[in-house]
């Protein structure tokens, strides 16, 4: 793997981690309780993923438009790693150092939609109320939660992008 389809995909990433950064500051600014929103973060896992396959599909360019399914896959997870690991720091500045404030608000939120949810699905009040007690004990928004987010979301990226690597990948047969 050349040198400069590693820096071109660690270009992207920092260009998706500008974008999350920009989305979440906006996002902050205007209407901070879309970042709990389901659609939203569909978008923003769709965003990622997208970028994700730019960098398999420019390495796979560079590379006469042949690429193993290894290279595809390391392209994509160097462009979402780098990323996300942006877009994380930002999330630790803004909900522990700017304005703890607004994780606590976005806490109590999730709270709230959690309640709703298991309402719905006709949770028995006792395990709802244990059930709440125990999420109301957890910062979602903590450096430490961050932080695992950030990693148990690097593994669904990593199994999204072994289906990306699979269909980018591309051998040349002639020289076999």
């Amino acid at each position: 793997m050349e040198p400069t389809n590693k820096s071109n995909s660690i270009n992207l990433g920092l260009y998706l981690g500008a974008t999350l950064a920009t989305i979440v500051v906006l996002i902050y600014a205007v209407k901070l309780d879309l970042i709990i929103e389901m659609w939203f973060n569909i978008a923003l896992l769709t965003v990622v993923i997208a970028f994700g396959i730019v960098a398999s599909k420019r390495a796979k360019k560079a590379n006469g438009g042949f690429i193993f399914f290894k290279e595809a896959f390391i392209h994509y997870f160097i462009a979402i790693a780098v990323g996300t690991a942006i877009s994380t720091v930002i999330g630790i500045v803004i909900f522990n150092f700017v304005d703890p404030e607004a994780a606590t608000q976005l806490n109590e939120q999730i709270l709230l939609k959690s309640k709703q949810m298991m309402e719905r699905f006709g949770m028995p009040q006792e395990a709802m109320t244990t059930a709440l007690e125990e999420a109301s004990k957890k910062d979602n928004f903590s450096i430490g939660s961050q932080l695992q987010s950030y990693v148990f979301s690097l593994a669904l990226y990593a199994v999204i992008g072994l289906i990306v690597a699979l269909i980018i990948k591309k051998t040349d047969t002639s020289k076999a």
